[in-house]
């Protein structure tokens, strides 16, 4: 090669270079939301025991837990991929499904049971045709339950998009959903 053919590969690779300086690293994948479980993963050292932050982070971050997400977390804290699928379907906080714009929990913990919370989420299951678990066709509600909520003074206690509703009854819980599926 010449001296004259070098002078435009070396120029190419020297911007080359200053562009990739200048700009930021973006993850593999594109998705800047795995920078922030990476931020996260880093701050914690990578160890095994900040699992539940990091997927607290990523469920904040994705809205709820995909399987590739969960992956990608098993292979940043080196865990298999069994334990954070685990620990991810043991706490109620976290959600492999998307969740609906609206969530309606009901409380089933003795309190609330006692005092009727059976026949609050049978009669939200004939009207919304939703079983415990489920999001409406349209994404507009999610109707979940919770072994119990602590506000066992409140019985029997719903939580409507995070905000605690206690001494519930069928109409008023009906009332309450109706106003999101219209």
């Amino acid at each position: 090669m010449t001296s004259t053919n070098l002078k435009p590969e070396l120029e190419q690779k020297s911007q080359a270079e200053a562009t990739k300086k200048t700009t930021k690293q973006k993850h593999p994948s594109g998705d800047k939301r795995f920078k922030v479980l990476d931020i996260t993963m880093k701050r914690n050292q990578y160890r095994p025991d900040s699992l539940i932050e990091v997927l607290h982070k990523a469920q904040e971050a994705f809205g709820y837990l995909e399987e590739d997400v969960l992956l990608y977390v098993a292979r940043g804290l080196k865990l298999p991929l069994s334990r954070v699928y685990g620990v991810a379907t043991f706490y109620h906080l976290f959600s492999l499904k998307p969740s609906g714009d609206h969530t309606c929990v009901v409380c089933l913990g003795t309190a609330c049971y006692v005092k009727g919370a059976a026949e609050l989420l049978d009669s939200l299951d004939q009207h919304t045709h939703l079983s415990p678990g489920k999001t409406t066709p349209d994404g507009k509600m999610s109707l979940l339950t919770a072994r119990c909520i602590g506000a066992c003074g409140l019985a029997p206690a719903v939580v409507f998009d995070g905000t605690v509703a206690g001494k519930q009854t069928s109409d008023s819980v009906i009332e309450k959903v109706t106003g999101w599926l219209d």
